[in-house]
């Protein structure tokens, strides 16, 4: 009999949810742990909410936990005639709070998913957000656009000609070796690169990679409300950064100090782009001392 994945069972402990998202009815993945105070975790990209996995037992401890797959990753759907956004994705967010009756909660981010809280913070700072964010936790995001340093598969993926191509030849081989430097040198990285590929492959969602990269314009075409958004909402902020990042590592971290120097920041100098999975000890420590 075959062995289950470790991505596998964390599917198989939580269920798909209805959600309305722009009048179409998709069913989301979402995993709940805990109880207490609820906590919403958000992934980023290209991956899931297992990205969490290795954070959720401590964080469960003290927090009911909400940690849904976005549309188009995991283990929700991933239709390919969707224009996928960010826009969209807080969207989903919010109709799971609501449909979980959800009326306060904390957020911690990753990635893509911290400009999705960064759009939630925007919606609060304008008085349109229904729930109340107590705090906010952000783990290494494009947060200044300007400063944003994609890699260079992610930027093919932008082209209109050469993204479509790249999608349809993706590979685990190809996909792994892509995401290697994004881990810090030293780290074992083969285990959680496979988990994010099995991720990613579900219902053939590596083809949809062009369409999912669009988030990195969509950051340009928001960034002034956004970084206004991060840094006058109102809403607690805290960061755990991984410093070796070459995306968005120490060059964001200087740009984080200089604009919001009163921040509680967690410098992680020996990690990379993944703090939750290379770690997760120090990201449930600092989200619990937050």
């Amino acid at each position: 009999m075959p062995s289950v994945s470790v991505v596998e069972e964390w599917w198989s402990a939580g269920e798909h949810v209805a959600l309305s998202l722009g009048g179409i009815e998709r069913a989301i993945f979402v995993r709940r742990l805990g109880e207490g105070p609820t906590l919403t975790l958000v992934h980023g990209f290209p991956s899931s909410s297992h990205d969490w996995a290795k954070v959720a037992p401590a964080l469960a401890e003290r927090h009911a936990l909400l940690l849904p797959d976005l549309l188009g990753f995991g283990a929700s759907p991933k239709p390919a005639d969707h224009e996928y956004s960010l826009h969209g994705q807080a969207d989903l967010v919010e109709a799971l709070w609501a449909r979980e009756g959800v009326t306060s909660t904390a957020l911690v981010a990753h990635d893509y998913g911290a400009s999705v809280a960064q759009e939630l913070l925007a919606r609060h700072a304008e008085g349109s957000l229904t729930v109340e964010l107590t705090a906010v936790h952000l783990l290494n995001g494009g947060l200044y656009p300007d400063l944003h340093r994609p890699q260079p598969t992610q930027t093919a993926l932008l082209d209109p000609e050469q993204g479509p191509q790249i999608s349809a030849l993706l590979n685990e081989e190809l996909f792994v070796q892509a995401l290697r430097p994004t881990f810090a040198e030293n780290f074992d990285a083969a285990a959680d690169s496979a988990d994010i590929w099995e991720a990613t492959s579900r219902d053939d969602g590596h083809r949809i990679a062009h369409l999912l990269i669009r988030y990195i314009p969509d950051r340009e075409r928001n960034e002034g409300r956004w970084t206004s958004a991060l840094e006058r909402s109102g809403v607690p902020v805290a960061f755990v950064w991984g410093m070796l990042d070459p995306i968005s590592g120490a060059h964001m971290a200087q740009r984080i100090r200089e604009r919001m120097p009163e921040a509680p920041f967690t410098e992680l100098d020996d990690v990379g782009h993944w703090p939750a999975l290379e770690a997760p000890e120090w990201v449930a420590g600092a989200v619990l001392g937050g």
